[in-house]
């Protein structure tokens, strides 16, 4: 018995030493794949030579040189950002992808480096250029009797309208709480798709992230379009910002992006980004 008992241990002790070793092998991050949609502007586009530039670009251009990586993008559609990560086609995702609850079951996200409002955007003489609360921005998060008066109203002008956003993101999740009750909602697989139909009357309303949408207004042919309506940010849809997907398992380079990420946030790096793409700042 001994003997046996001795055997046991020595197996119990190798199989600790061989469990404290596992960090020792865990992976040496040296190159990461990030995954972008690459036309999604101006987070994200491709240009006429075919390459991914932009906002998140430039982010992770400053991110990778102070974190000593070798950063390799990948084009990606919406749809496939999060299986695809989920199954390791790629290591990060970063797609003006907004941070909350619902994602962060399945995958982790670093600290925001933008904040975005939802909005809708109108052709300026038509129906919905009277939307009410035009302007105002409504914080969600507080879950108030003006929160609430804004969504009624809301909910009520926008009865039988043809309502057009992308799918899979915040706006639609949004939509299917609030809209898809009273409204004709329309999924797209690309914001440049509703775009398009609304330029050409085929919807009434297009909602996204405000930031996409002054990069739509810049068009020749968006001159007869505006903002309408109230702008949406904060709550459990839409979450405290925007950041980068990461999976679950991959805490260690998560940490490595979060630090050079933050000094890139401190000295102003991606506030300069920001001007740069959108004329404002969208890291506050």
């Amino acid at each position: 018995m001994g003997d046996i008992v001795k055997s046991s241990r020595w197996i119990a002790l190798a199989a600790l030493a061989l469990t404290c070793s596992t960090p020792a092998m865990a992976k040496d991050w040296k190159t990461v794949t990030v995954a972008m949609e690459g036309s999604y502007a101006p987070w994200n586009q491709t240009d006429a030579s075919g390459k991914i530039v932009g906002f998140e670009v430039d982010i992770l251009n400053d991110v990778c040189a102070r974190a000593k990586l070798e950063c390799n993008i990948v084009a990606q559609d919406w749809d496939g950002v999060v299986p695809g990560l989920t199954a390791g086609k790629f290591d990060i995702v970063m797609d003006g992808m907004s941070i909350t609850e619902e994602r962060m079951k399945t995958i982790d996200f670093s600290i925001p480096y933008a904040s975005s409002p939802v909005a809708f955007l109108a052709d300026k003489n038509g129906p919905l250029a009277q939307l009410s609360n035009s302007g105002k921005m409504i914080d969600l998060s507080k879950d108030d009797a003006e929160s609430k008066a804004a969504l009624d109203t809301l909910r009520k002008e926008l009865t039988g309208k043809n309502v057009g956003l992308q799918v899979s993101t915040t706006e639609a999740t949004f939509a299917d709480k609030y809209l898809k009750d009273v409204a004709n909602v329309h999924e797209y697989k690309t914001t440049d798709e509703h775009d398009l139909d609304l330029m050409a009357g085929r919807i009434d309303v297009a909602f996204a992230d405000t930031t996409y949408f002054l990069g739509t207004l810049a068009k020749p042919d968006a001159k007869d379009l505006e903002f309408v309506g109230p702008q949406f940010k904060g709550g459990p849809i839409l979450g405290p910002g925007i950041g980068a997907a990461f999976r679950k398992t991959d805490k260690d380079l998560q940490d490595i992006y979060n630090k050079a990420l933050k000094a890139a946030l401190d000295d102003g790096s991606v506030s300069k980004y920001s001007m740069q793409w959108f004329k404002i700042d969208i890291t506050k």
